[in-house]
């Protein structure tokens, strides 16, 4: 689950919500600041949401 509290922090490169995940369990933590390169690259909005039940809404709109 995302802390809301931290939704903003999610576009930063390496960055993992849950502190005990690692590279062994998938994942280096640079989609979302991928996600954010493009986006700014072409102008577009970008928003992120957590959901109440766990897990997390972005939406681009380009």
């Amino acid at each position: 689950m995302v802390p809301p509290a931290r939704v903003d922090a999610l576009f930063q490169p390496f960055l993992r919500v849950e502190a005990t995940r690692t590279s062994d369990d998938g994942g280096l933590g640079l989609g979302l600041s991928i996600v954010s390169a493009i986006a700014t690259a072409h102008d577009a909005d970008l928003h992120a949401t957590a959901l109440p039940l766990g897990g997390l809404d972005v939406r681009v709109a380009f």
